[in-house]
């Protein structure tokens, strides 16, 4: 059985790779940021006291074009990817031989995770169907050094190559990120994938990768998987969830591949060449969606990402609080995202150029945006229709009433009709008519961006665990034979 096991000596305090030539998240703000804002925040009072009406309109009419920018932005590279896909993607026939003729590269697998034993020997099961030579393949279990419950487990499995354990050190931050770092410091591989515990890659994905870099420009360092849910059916919450992976991995991703604009990475099944991933100093342990801070970081040093027509099947939290949890992470991580990589506006905006700058605004800055901004329009829309209240037309001049207008009816629908579209071209058809209740799932992600925003301010480094269920009695996707009821288990 093969294992290791890092400890904590000297200088080591967990963090083995930090990103080089980067902030990290470590500041919610920087200094200069901080001046700034306190200045806004000044100048808003003072105008408040001289004329408040000025003020709400000058700031509605600001926050209405950049909405509407956004969801133009939006819709255009839907569009684009529906117009002519992307991806890459290969027959088993091509998937016989190495790219080169001679042997496949060696690649190596990190699974970070904790308290993950009850899923653990499920994942074994399904990493061991992983259509790779296994003397070409290492595959390291990342498992923290308190984590008894799954350590034990581990040891019962009896691991054998290429599985190998690796004991993450008990410092601070305790978060994914951190582990990955420790856990690719020493390995020798030509290329690295990331999975979760829950993870059910199909068998041939790291093949596609291989030949996908071997057939992509030498500039392409990393290769994104797309995500699908195995138990989309076992409920409403999961069922939209699922049409929203849909569109995202199915066109909006694919949209910003064929515009070759940065790429915001999914947390799971990237793909990487490791000397550049080492090179770029791995992830920032600090930042909760590190994968979205790793793809900016990946396309400024000059590197592009590539979608693969390759599906990992994953586990949809099918629990409403938990599933706000994990939104509040991701709308928190986003947002730290967007405040590290506009510290330096001036050398963001030099090395990504002006339309790519722009699109990193209206992308990373506008997902985030419009889940904070919808409620408040949503009351104003229906305070409006409902008691219409006097002066409030005052705020919504013509122009700004059709650019509103245009958002909330035209933009909804769009996005609708398109995430039905997009369940359909992922496999998922029959949940193409959850696109009509779509709105009711914007208003929970809502609910989840305003918790992970006030979150920030409290604590900004602090990991929302997702909840999962042991998937032996889950409703599976990938190949419909199994439905029921699952156990719950932290994860």
């Amino acid at each position: 059985r093969m294992s290791k096991k890092y400890t904590l000596s000297g200088n080591l305090t967990g963090n083995i790779l930090s990103p080089r030539g980067f902030p990290q998240a470590t500041l919610v703000l920087c200094p200069w940021q901080r001046v700034a804002l306190l200045c806004m925040l000044i100048l808003l009072v003072l105008w408040a006291i001289f004329d408040w009406r000025q003020e709400l309109l000058v700031i509605n009419i600001l926050l209405t074009v950049f909405y509407l920018v956004a969801t133009l932005h939006r819709i255009f590279i839907i569009e684009l990817a529906l117009r002519k896909p992307t991806e890459i993607n290969y027959t088993p026939e091509q998937l016989q031989r190495p790219p080169n003729g001679k042997e496949w590269p060696r690649y190596m697998v990190i699974l970070p995770m904790y308290h993950e034993g009850e899923v653990l020997p499920e994942l074994i099961q399904g990493l061991k169907k992983l259509d790779y030579p296994k003397d070409r393949l290492e595959i390291r279990l990342l498992i923290e050094e308190d984590d008894e419950e799954t350590r034990s487990v581990a040891d019962k499995l009896q691991l054998e190559a290429p599985f190998v354990v690796v004991l993450i050190p008990k410092s601070e931050p305790r978060t994914k990120p951190k582990a990955c770092n420790i856990g690719i410091e020493d390995g020798e591989a030509d290329y690295l994938v990331i999975y979760d515990a829950e993870d059910k890659p199909e068998p041939d994905q790291l093949k596609k990768a291989v030949w996908a870099f071997w057939d992509s420009p030498e500039e392409v360092a990393c290769i994104q998987a797309k995500l699908g849910y195995y138990n989309s059916d076992w409920n409403f919450l999961t069922r939209c969830f699922t049409a929203e992976y849909a569109n995202w991995f199915g066109l909006c991703l694919p949209g910003l591949d064929r515009l070759q604009a940065p790429i915001p990475l999914g947390g799971t099944s990237n793909h990487f060449k490791l000397p550049v991933l080492r090179q770029l100093g791995g992830w920032d342990e600090y930042n909760v969606t590190e994968d979205c801070d790793l793809g900016l970081r990946l396309f400024i040093t000059g590197w592009r990402t590539r979608i693969l027509e390759s599906t990992t099947w994953e586990q949809a939290c099918p629990s409403l609080p938990f599933w706000i949890r994990q939104r509040s992470r991701w709308v928190k991580g986003y947002i730290q995202t967007y405040l590290v990589h506009t510290r330096d506006l001036i050398g963001v905006h030099r090395k990504l150029g002006l339309w790519n700058s722009l699109q990193f605004h209206l992308f990373i800055g506008g997902t985030f945006f419009s889940q904070l901004i919808n409620p408040i329009y949503w009351l104003l829309t229906i305070s409006w229709l409902c008691l219409r209240p006097t002066g409030l037309e005052y705020f919504f001049p013509t122009p700004v009433f059709v650019m509103g207008s245009f958002c909330l009816f035209a933009g909804n629908f769009i996005f609708a009709y398109t995430s039905g579209i997009a369940c359909v071209r992922r496999g998922v058809g029959h949940l193409a008519h959850y696109a009509v209740v779509m709105p009711i799932y914007w208003m929970l992600m809502s609910i989840g961006a305003w918790k992970g925003f006030l979150q920030l301010l409290t604590k900004p480094h602090h990991w929302e665990k997702t909840k999962h269920f042991a998937n032996e009695n889950l409703v599976d996707n990938t190949d419909g034979t199994r439905t029921g009821h699952g156990r719950d288990t932290d994860n």
